[in-house]
C-alpha cells in the first residue's frame, strides 16, 4: 500500500474513538521507492526485449517465396477490407490513363513508317525504352543505350536476372531474323502476241487530305513480307478467297492449278496459307486483293465515300502482310525451334513459300475479274516480284517492376512493328501499354510493389511472323517455364466499335470480371462488357450474306462466359502454343457497320484514326484499363486468378464437338475414356477449388492474428520507449533515441522470420498457385502436334487450314477432318487422355 491507503477524511470522523498506538508505522525512504520501481521496470523491459528478439528456427528451403510473400502482406496489406484485390491501387490506376496523353503518344508513334528492321523502327525502340526508364524511374545518368545483342552474356543475363532483381530495369535485346523487302515489282496482262496489254498500278494513290498516309505513300511498297522472289507468268485462275475448301471444290471440278496465277480475295484464312495451298497444286504465282464486299455495309454501292474523304474503302489501298505458313511455325523462318542470333546456323525450315506473290488492290483486282471467262479462268498475267532478303536486326524492349515474389512472373506486351504508319495495327495496342506503363509510374511513385513481378515487353517483328516474341521465347525456354505465370497480348487496341475478349478458358472469368469494372467508352450506362454486342452506325440496304454468315460464325467460338479460345496470330502464340502459359488477347474490332479498316495500308494512318476509328480515344484508353487491371491482379492476388473448373468443363464441350464430327462422318472412335478421365479432370479441379478457398481463409487469418499481434506488441515497445527515455532523463542521460532510430527498431522487428504456422499457411498458398499454373501446361506434349510439331498444346492450336483461327483438341479434330481417319483420331485421343491423366496427378492435393 501507498500513503493513499491510509488517507482519512477528518471532518467525518471528529467523534471517533482515537485508535491506541501499538507500534511506530515505517517510514519508506523516497530513494528507496524509486529503487524498487526502477528494478521492476528494467526487468520487465529486460524481460520483453529479450522475449521479442528470440530467434525463430529458420525454414530452410522456402525464405525466398515465404519471406517475399509475407513481406509484401505485412506492408501492403490495407487496414480494412480485401487483401487480395488491392482496391486503393486499383482505383489509383484506373484514374491514370488519359485520352490527351494517349492521342499524344499515338502521333509520335504513327508520325512516319517503321517496318520491322529499318530505322524508324529502332527509333520506336528507343523511344520506349526512355518511356520506360522515365515512367518506372530508372536511372539515365549513362549515355549508353542498354542495347544487348541476343545470345552475349549480357542479353543472357538480363532476362535470367529478372527473378532476382530488386530495382526495375529496362534494356533491348537484339534479334538477328532473314527478313525481305521488296524491290522491283509489276503485274501486267499479256496479249496474244506476247506483249502487255495492261499493266497494274501497285501502289497506293494519296492525297493532302491525310497527311499522314500522303508523305508515307511510297515509303514501303506494296508487297508480302518473307514473300519469295522471282517472276511467273500464266493463266489467271480466280480461287474465291484460297480457303482449301475453295482449291478443293475447284479441284474436284477439274480445275488444274499448274503453272497457273491464282487470283483470291482476303478474308477467310491466313494470306500464307492461300499461298501454300496455290503451291502445293503446283501454281506459278499468287495475287491477293481487298474486295470491298468484304466491307459490309459501308460500301461505295450503298451510297458511302470512299476514304480519305468518307469511310467507305480507298480502291488503291493495299494490304501488306506476312505469308509465312503461320500455322506450321511462327518466327525466324530459318532458325525454326532455336532463336535467331546474329552468327545461328541457318536452315530452309518449310515455312517460306517457293512460288511468288503480291497484294493487290480492288481497283486492280477489278480489271482482272473484268478479263475473267466463266468466272474461273482468264488471261495470261505476268507477275514480277524481286526481293531483297538477309539477315536484319529487330529491336525488343524488356522493361521489369520487381514483386516480392520474385520466381513468378506476368508479362505484358505489345508489338511496336508496323508495315507503314500503323496508327491502329500495332500502334494503338503501343499506346494503350504506354497508358498501363504510365499507371504503374504513379503506383511506383506512391510506394507500390507488385507481389510477383511484372516484365514489360515490346515486341519487333511480328508482322513478319510473330518474330521477335517468337525468338524470345524460344531463346529463354526455360526461364518462361519455371517463371512465367500468364501473358497479356495487346495488339490493336481500336479499329472499330466491338469489343473483342479472347483467352485462355483459365484466365475467362478474369477476362470477364474486369471488363465488367471498366466503363463503356461511349455510353455511361454499361460496361466494356456490353461492347462485345456493338456492330457500329452505318448500314445499307446492299450486302453480303456469305460476309455476314462469316462474321457471326466468329462470334459463335465464345464460351459460356463470352470468351473466345485463342489460335494464333499475335505475340500470344509462342506463350500458350510452344510454353503452356495461359494468355490473353483483347482490343476493340471493325465490323460490318463499322468505317472501313484499311487493314496494313497506308490508310491505316493517325487521321483515319482520330477521324473514324477512335474518335476521342476512349477506346484506347479503355483497354489500357482492362489490360492494367488484368495484370494488377494476375500480380497482386494471393490466389491466382486462375478458373480450372470452368477450364475442365470447357474441355468437355470440345469433346462434344469432336463427337459430333465424328457422328457426321460415321468415324467410328471411342471417346469414352477421354471423357472419362475429363469427368475426373472435374473433379479434382473441383477439390483444387476447395484447397484453394481453404487456403485464402487460413492465410487471412494467420494475417488478422499477425495484424492484431503486431499492433499490441508496437503500443508495448512504444510505451516502454517513452518510459525509457524518462528514466534517463532522471538520471541525467538527456538524449534518447530518436523517432526515425525507434521506427527502424520497429521495422527491424516487424521484418524476423515469421512463425511456423504463418509459413505454413503461405506455403499452403504457394502448393495451390503451383498447381493452378500447372494446369495449362499440363496440355503440353513434347512431340507437339501431327506435321507441324512447334504448336505444343493439345487443347488448342491455330487451324492448320485457318492460321488465325483457333481449333480445339486439333489432333483429334483433324485426323476427322483433314485426315479423315479413325484410327488416327483414336490414338490422337489416346495421347491427349496421358496428358490429362498426368495433369489430374498434378493437381490433386
Amino acid at each position: 500500500m501507498d500513503d493513499k491507503s491510509f488517507h482519512v477524511d477528518n471532518t467525518s470522523v471528529q467523534w471517533a474513538i482515537p485508535v491506541p498506538v501499538t507500534h511506530r508505522p515505517a517510514v519508506t525512504s523516497p530513494y528507496k521507492k524509486w529503487g524498487r520501481r526502477l528494478a521492476l521496470l528494467l526487468t520487465f523491459m529486460f524481460t520483453v526485449h529479450f522475449l521479442s528478439d528470440v530467434k525463430r528456427p529458420r525454414h530452410h528451403g522456402h525464405e525466398g517465396q515465404d519471406y517475399g510473400m509475407l513481406d509484401a502482406l505485412r506492408r501492403h496489406a490495407p487496414k480494412k477490407g480485401s487483401v487480395l484485390r488491392g482496391k486503393k491501387a486499383e482505383q489509383l490506376f484506373l484514374s491514370v490513363p488519359d485520352t490527351g496523353s494517349a492521342i499524344t503518344t499515338s502521333r509520335v508513334y504513327a508520325d512516319k513508317p517503321h517496318m520491322a528492321g529499318s530505322k524508324g523502327d529502332f527509333d520506336t525502340a528507343k523511344y520506349f525504352l526512355a518511356h520506360l526508364q522515365e515512367e518506372l524511374q530508372i536511372d539515365r545518368s549513362s549515355s549508353d543505350i542498354p542495347l544487348y545483342s541476343a545470345g552475349s552474356r549480357e542479353s543472357r543475363e538480363a532476362t535470367l536476372s529478372i527473378s532476382s532483381l530488386d530495382e526495375p530495369k529496362a534494356w533491348v535485346d537484339t534479334y538477328y531474323p532473314i527478313l525481305n523487302s521488296p524491290l522491283d515489282r509489276s503485274l501486267e496482262i499479256i496479249g496474244d502476241d506476247g506483249n502487255p496489254v495492261w499493266s497494274a498500278q501497285l501502289e497506293e494513290v494519296a492525297d493532302e487530305t491525310d497527311p499522314y498516309a500522303f508523305k508515307s505513300a511510297n515509303a514501303v511498297p506494296a508487297w508480302h513480307g518473307i514473300s519469295r522472289g522471282g517472276q511467273a507468268e500464266g493463266k489467271l485462275i480466280h480461287a474465291q478467297y484460297g480457303r482449301k475448301q475453295d482449291f478443293d471444290a475447284l479441284v474436284e471440278a477439274g480445275v488444274d492449278f499448274s503453272g497457273k496465277i491464282v487470283l483470291t480475295r482476303y478474308g477467310g484464312n491466313f494470306r500464307g496459307l492461300k499461298v501454300k495451298r496455290a503451291q502445293e497444286l503446283g501454281a506459278a504465282a499468287v495475287l491477293v486483293y481487298s474486295d470491298p464486299h468484304d466491307d459490309g455495309t459501308v460500301t461505295v454501292e450503298n451510297g458511302y465515300v470512299p476514304y480519305p474523304h468518307g469511310p467507305a474503302r480507298n480502291p488503291t489501298s493495299v494490304q501488306r502482310g506476312s505469308v509465312q505458313f503461320l500455322s506450321l511455325y511462327p518466327g525466324d523462318p530459318s532458325t525454326p525451334g532455336y532463336p535467331s542470333y546474329e552468327n545461328s546456323t541457318r536452315v530452309e525450315g518449310g515455312s517460306k513459300p517457293t512460288i511468288p506473290s503480291l497484294p493487290i488492290s480492288w481497283a486492280n483486282a477489278e480489271v482482272l475479274l473484268k478479263h475473267l471467262e466463266d468466272g474461273h479462268e482468264g488471261p495470261t498475267v505476268r507477275l514480277v516480284n524481286n526481293v531483297d532478303e538477309k539477315v536484319t536486326p529487330i529491336w525488343n524492349v524488356m522493361g521489369v517492376i520487381p514483386g516480392h515474389v520474385k520466381s513468378e512472373v506476368v508479362v505484358i506486351g505489345a508489338h511496336r512493328d508496323a508495315w507503314v504508319t500503323g496508327a491502329s495495327d500495332p500502334i494503338s495496342g503501343t499506346v494503350s501499354l504506354s497508358e498501363v506503363i504510365r499507371g504503374f509510374g504513379v503506383l511506383l511513385k506512391k510506394g507500390w510493389k507488385p507481389l510477383r513481378t511484372i516484365l514489360i515487353t515490346s515486341w519487333d517483328g511480328e508482322e513478319f511472323g510473330l518474330i521477335g516474341s517468337t525468338e524470345w521465347g524460344e531463346d529463354f525456354s526455360e526461364w518462361i517455364k519455371n517463371h512465367v505465370v500468364a501473358y497479356v497480348n495487346m495488339d490493336t487496341s481500336a479499329s472499330g466499335s466491338r469489343f473483342k475478349a479472347s483467352g485462355s478458358p483459365l484466365l475467362a472469368h478474369l477476362l470477364r470480371e474486369t471488363a465488367e469494372q471498366i466503363p463503356h467508352p461511349t455510353s455511361e450506362e454499361r460496361s466494356l462488357w456490353d461492347a462485345r454486342g456493338d456492330s457500329g452506325t452505318l448500314f445499307g440496304e446492299h450486302t453480303n450474306a456469305e460476309i455476314a454468315a462469316m462474321h457471326k460464325n466468329k462470334r459463335l467460338t465464345a464460351d459460356s462466359i463470352g470468351v473466345s479460345p485463342l489460335g494464333s496470330g499475335s505475340d500470344y502464340t509462342v506463350f500458350l502454343q510452344y510454353h503452356g502459359v495461359p494468355s490473353t488477347d483483347n482490343g476493340f474490332a471493325s465490323t460490318r457497320h463499322d468505317p472501313v479498316y484499311h487493314y496494313h495500308s497506308i490508310f491505316d494512318s493517325q487521321y483515319w484514326q482520330e477521324l473514324y476509328g477512335d474518335p476521342g480515344f476512349s477506346r484506347h484508353v479503355a483497354i489500357a484499363k482492362h489490360t492494367g487491371l488484368q495484370v494488377l491482379r494476375l500480380s497482386g492476388d494471393i490466389i491466382l486468378p486462375f478458373n480450372t473448373t470452368h477450364y475442365s468443363i470447357e474441355l468437355e464441350s470440345y469433346l462434344d464437338k469432336v463427337a459430333s464430327i465424328a457422328a457426321a462422318g460415321s468415324y467410328d472412335v471411342d471417346l469414352s475414356p477421354l471423357r472419362d478421365s475429363l469427368h475426373a479432370l472435374q473433379s479434382a479441379s473441383l477439390e483444387l477449388d476447395f484447397a484453394k478457398t481453404k487456403a485464402e481463409r487460413k492465410l487471412r487469418k494467420m494475417l488478422k492474428q499477425m495484424k492484431k499481434k503486431h499492433a499490441i506488441c508496437h503500443k508495448i515497445r512504444r510505451k516502454i520507449h517513452k518510459a525509457s527515455c524518462k528514466l534517463k532523463k532522471v538520471f541525467g542521460k538527456h538524449q534518447c533515441e530518436s523517432k526515425d532510430k525507434h521506427e527502424d527498431m520497429e521495422r527491424q522487428h516487424s521484418h524476423r522470420p515469421p512463425s511456423r504456422h504463418l509459413v505454413k499457411a503461405i506455403q499452403r498458398v504457394q502448393d495451390v498457385n503451383k498447381r493452378l499454373i500447372a494446369f495449362e501446361r499440363g496440355f503440353i506434349s513434347k512431340d507437339g502436334i501431327k506435321d507441324r510439331e512447334w504448336y505444343k498444346h493439345l487443347g488448342v492450336a491455330p487451324g492448320k487450314w485457318s492460321g488465325y483461327g483457333a481449333t480445339t483438341f486439333p489432333g483429334i479434330t483433324e485426323a476427322l477432318t483433314m485426315d479423315k481417319n479413325a484410327t488416327a483420331a483414336a490414338y490422337e485421343a489416346g495421347r491427349l487422355k496421358v496428358l490429362i491423366d498426368d495433369l489430374l496427378d498434378t493437381i490433386r492435393p
